[in-house]
C-alpha cells in the first residue's frame, strides 16, 4: 500500500466531499464533450459552460473554508453554477453540438448535483439550529455565583 492510499483523510477537507467529486466528475466529462464544439458560434458557449461548472467545484473548495452561514452561502452559489449548466446543456443540444444522450446526461448529473448540494446546505443549516437551541438552553440555566 502506497502512502498516498494510506491516508484516506485529505489535507484540503472538501476533497473528501462527494459533492466535489461528482462536480469534477461532471467537468471532465464536460471537457471530452465540449471538445467536439468546433463552429464558432458554439466556442463562447463551450467557454461559458465550462466556467459555470467548474464554479461548481471552486464554490464547494472555497466555502468548505468558511464557517456554516458562509459554506451555505457558497454552496447556494454553487447551486447558481448548476442553474447555468442546465441553461447551457439546453443551448447546446438546440444548437446541435450536444446530442441527446448528452443532455440527458447531463440533466441527470447536474439534477443529482442540485440535490446532493441541497441535502449538503440542509444538514449544515440544521447543525447551526442546533448549536443555536443548545447556546438557548445554557441561557434559560440561572447563573451560579
Amino acid at each position: 500500500m502506497t502512502p498516498e492510499q494510506e491516508n484516506t483523510i485529505s489535507f484540503f477537507r472538501f476533497e473528501d466531499l462527494r459533492i466535489y467529486a461528482k462536480a469534477i466528475d461532471y467537468i471532465t466529462w464536460l471537457y471530452g464533450v465540449t471538445s467536439t464544439f468546433a463552429e464558432a458560434k458554439s466556442i463562447k458557449l463551450k467557454e461559458d459552460f465550462m466556467k459555470s461548472a467548474q464554479g461548481i467545484a471552486l464554490n464547494v473548495a472555497e466555502g468548505s473554508a468558511r464557517n456554516k452561514a458562509q459554506f451555505v452561502y457558497y454552496l447556494k452559489m454553487a447551486k447558481s453554477s448548476v442553474r447555468e449548466c442546465v441553461v447551457f446543456t439546453e443551448l447546446a443540444s438546440k444548437l446541435g453540438v450536444m446530442d441527446d444522450e448528452g443532455k440527458e446526461y447531463s440533466r441527470t448529473q447536474l439534477m443529482e448535483l442540485t440535490k446532493m448540494i441541497g441535502s449538503l446546505v440542509a444538514s449544515l443549516q440544521r447543525a447551526a439550529a442546533s448549536k443555536d437551541e443548545n447556546i438557548a438552553d445554557d441561557d434559560d440555566e440561572p447563573d451560579m455565583i
